[in-house]
């Protein structure tokens, strides 16, 4: 018997939700988490890696917690399925991630890069002074691939093997490690522990998700550029995403990003020719065929785990 009693049907419930609303529009939960981490942080923080293990331990553990408690609530198969469907619609954000993809493609169809270049950190952490029209379809290509992953696949992944504690407990490490898992003078050491967990966390979501990128974009070229592109990334699983979106829609990713004032120069992926502003819609419409494949794959997992 599984412990964690999953439910199928939540996780499609919670799927649909998203699809249909997006995010919560008031009293994200989330958002709510971020804040809770933002004060144990103040009062924790030191510059060193023990600190930040100490960070990690405390804010995890209590969203541990919190999925185990909302996962007894349910007694029965329909408050169960409820639950579990309230809790993935959550912390699940594929629609808002192609909202946000879509809202990129209209300001560069019009050629409104303040627009742009002000909603890009939306998306991602680069620095967005300066970029003209092709660099930032390229970040949001890039991001819109990278973001798949987190955003839905993964949730829905630890939903299906690991029930409400799993989802819960995916969405704090993923929030703590964009809240300081960065490589800067604050966090290069206090942010170690929540970037190392978001990694582990991610390494079979990652892989799932260039596996249905192949799948849902029926590509050869997807599948080959995944195999042979998808470990050049700095990054132990954004590659697999990038590299897989990359061949799916027969274009050119990577090369020079700016972060925080520091050029970081990562290897190309695919054969292509460099993203334009009409392939933000085609990565948006994947990304949200890759999330509809990943809800009928977590819930199947999870109806064959029960």
């Amino acid at each position: 018997m599984n412990l964690t009693r999953v439910s199928p049907e939540g996780l499609l419930l919670g799927a649909g939700l998203d699809h249909l609303l997006g995010d919560p529009r008031r009293g994200h939960p989330v958002a709510g988490f971020g804040r809770a981490a933002s004060w144990v942080e103040r009062r924790v923080y030191k510059d060193s890696r023990a600190r930040g293990v100490v960070f990690v331990g405390i804010v995890v553990g209590g969203a541990l917690g919190v999925g185990v408690v909302l996962d007894r609530v349910g007694k029965g198969a329909v408050s169960r399925a409820v639950v579990t469907g309230v809790v993935t619609w959550s912390v699940v954000g594929g629609t808002s991630l192609g909202r946000e993809g879509l809202f990129m493609a209209s300001a560069l169809e019009r050629g409104d890069l303040e627009a742009a270049r002000g909603r890009l950190s939306h998306l991602c952490a680069r620095d967005p002074k300066g970029l003209e029209s092709a660099e930032l379809a390229r970040a949001t290509v890039e991001s819109v691939a990278e973001n798949t992953s987190d955003a839905a696949v993964a949730p829905l992944f630890w939903g299906a093997v690991a029930g409400v504690p799993g989802l819960v407990v995916y969405r704090a490490v993923n929030t703590l490690d964009a809240m300081v898992g960065y490589r800067n003078a604050r966090y290069e050491r206090f942010g170690w522990a929540a970037a190392k967990l978001d990694d582990v966390a991610n390494w079979i979501p990652a892989r799932v998700t260039g596996l249905l990128t192949v799948a849902c974009s029926g590509s050869a070229d997807a599948w080959r550029v995944l195999r042979r592109d998808g470990a050049n990334h700095p990054s132990p699983n954004a590659g697999r995403c990038e590299a897989a979106f990359a061949g799916a829609l027969g274009v050119r990713l990577g090369g020079a990003n700016s972060y925080g004032g520091e050029v970081e120069r990562r290897p190309e992926m695919g054969d292509g020719r460099a993203p334009e502003v009409r392939d933000v819609r085609r990565a948006v419409r994947l990304s949200k065929r890759v999330g509809l494949a990943a809800a009928g794959t977590a819930a199947l997992v999870a109806w064959r785990l029960r």
